[in-house]
């Protein structure tokens, strides 16, 4: 494969909001997650300080909470001062304490050094009641919200910069969903009231790479919106356990991610607003979250039963099954980086993404009671947080290897190799992925105005592509070589992501 690198051919400027997260009250993401006060790890607020520290190493940029399909049914009032009472959460049917609620939320924010977004209540919720919570986070003094933080203990505005109006209330599945007309209407006034209580902050509104949806969407509310978000999962799980096999995992790393970012771009370019309003890909990763008999009224006569085994057994312990270290293998890390390169091919549109979620279910941390396992696709954050540039360069790629297959009986094809140049104004930094399972594959990479001097390669790899960490068990990670003499070849292992410094 031949690349013809030049610093004056610039796609754009890369925003660090893509390397964020996602953050949902589901199992055991926050309780027993990154809020753990029983926990050795604990500190004096009850964050476990392991999973901090290692999202601080990451250079975590922004979280997003508190759902996800949970918050379409979530009140935060309930969720500050002093006397918190439980609920029931209808989304996935537990009792929510809400001893983690949006000063928490606040706090495990500062504490990362990270941008807190918020994700309103659009389901059960309404305009009023959105606009109440920023006051509460952003205002000094004025009103009875601003009034009641400050009487919480936190005299100064948590200043939220980052709010969406709505979770996937385009889907059957969300509480609240919503149609194409009652949605640009909803957004349309709750972002008016938003606004009004503070013009600085940026809005999203949930959304669906949709023509109908989206022309009606942005016809109602699009001068109002900075972003439009969008989710994605791709492949599949059996019984929440069998994953995709390698070869499978790497066909969705093409079109799959590429189209939505395409599809929307049009729709906005139809609008006249691509320049107005950015993506945020606020919900991704490789797999859905096994969550079965959440909505399930086929087995109303078993649910009836006066003992709970079926809640217990195949609602809430199957959950359980997310957290199997073995799923997650080589296969995440090569797709995360692909979408994140994807992301980055597209830095003038797509500028925020949060990996979904953040720890436990399918993040790239899982903890235990001595400890933490960093997975494999955790590394990937790590890599492209602290190595990659801010400007993203256009490349000229030739000879470029394939590979095909089919997925749901749908022929693909997808390049084995995906390669992002970024630059800093003196020294270059790629993220190269190689995808094949089994071969090594070298790049040759001419500079057309530059001629660099040497070089470093970051690789994240196992002893095979289903390598995978677990507790007491290492198989993935990264490894640095040497700085080398550029001769103008790479040679990239199997099943890798690498970072390529070039100086």
């Amino acid at each position: 494969m031949k690349i013809i690198c030049s610093k004056k051919q610039i796609v754009g400027y890369a925003d660090r909001k893509i390397l964020g997260h996602f953050l949902e009250h589901f199992h055991r993401q926050i309780y027993g997650g990154v809020f753990d006060p029983a926990s050795k790890f604990a500190d004096e607020d009850g964050f476990r300080e392991d999973v901090t520290e290692a999202l601080k190493r990451i250079k975590t940029p922004v979280i997003r909470w508190p759902g996800g399909c949970y918050v379409s049914a979530y009140h935060w009032k309930h969720g500050v001062g002093k006397e918190r009472i439980p609920d029931y959460d209808k989304a996935w049917r537990v009792e929510e304490s809400h001893r983690f609620g949006t000063d928490e939320f606040v706090k495990l924010c500062r504490k990362i050094g990270c941008e807190p977004y918020i994700c309103t209540n659009a389901g059960t919720g309404n305009a009023e009641e959105m606009s109440d919570w920023v006051e509460y986070c952003n205002l000094g003094e004025m009103g009875r919200f601003a009034k009641q933080r400050i009487a919480n203990g936190f005299p100064e505005p948590h200043k939220i910069r980052y709010w969406s109006i709505g979770n996937e209330n385009w889907g059957g599945h969300e509480i609240g969903a919503k149609d194409a007309a009652e949605w640009g209407k909803l957004v349309r006034e709750s972002a008016k009231m938003m606004l009004r209580v503070d013009p600085t902050i940026e809005l999203s509104a949930a959304s669906i790479p949709d023509l109908d949806w989206n022309l009606n969407l942005l016809r109602e509310a699009g001068k109002y919106l900075d972003w439009i978000s969008i989710h994605g999962y791709w492949g599949n799980t059996e019984n929440g356990l069998i994953p995709e096999d390698y070869n499978s995992v790497i066909l969705h790393t093409g079109e799959d991610i590429s189209g939505s970012v395409n599809r929307v771009r049009a729709y906005l370019k139809a609008l006249g607003l691509e320049k107005k309003i950015k993506i945020a890909y606020d919900e991704w990763n490789l797999r859905g979250w096994w969550h079965p008999n959440t909505i399930d009224i086929s087995n109303r006569k078993i649910q009836r039963r006066e003992d709970d085994t079926f809640y217990r057994e195949k609602v809430i312990a199957e959950r359980d099954k997310n957290d199997i270290n073995s799923i997650y293998t080589m296969a995440d890390a090569v797709f995360s980086a692909s979408f994140l390169n994807t992301c980055l091919g597209n830095c003038d549109l797509v500028q925020m993404a949060c990996f979904s979620p953040i720890v436990n279910t399918r993040g790239a941390i899982f903890t235990y009671p001595d400890g933490i396992v960093l997975r494999p696709q955790y590394f990937v954050f790590e890599l492209y947080a602290n190595y990659l540039k801010n400007t993203v360069l256009d490349l000229w790629k030739e000879d470029v290897p394939k590979v095909s297959g089919n997925v749901s009986n749908e022929g693909k094809t997808v390049d084995i190799i995906d390669m992002i140049m970024t630059f800093d104004g003196k020294e270059y930094a790629a993220a190269a992925i190689n995808k094949d399972p089994e071969k090594e594959q070298r790049i040759d990479i001419r500079f057309f105005d530059d001629m660099p001097r040497e070089m470093r390669i970051h690789t994240l790899n196992g002893p095979s592509c289903n390598a995978y960490n677990d507790v007491g068990k290492t198989q993935v990670g990264v490894t640095v070589s040497e700085w080398t003499v550029f001769q103008g070849t790479i040679d990239l292992p199997a099943h890798s992501v690498n970072i390529v410094e070039i100086r």
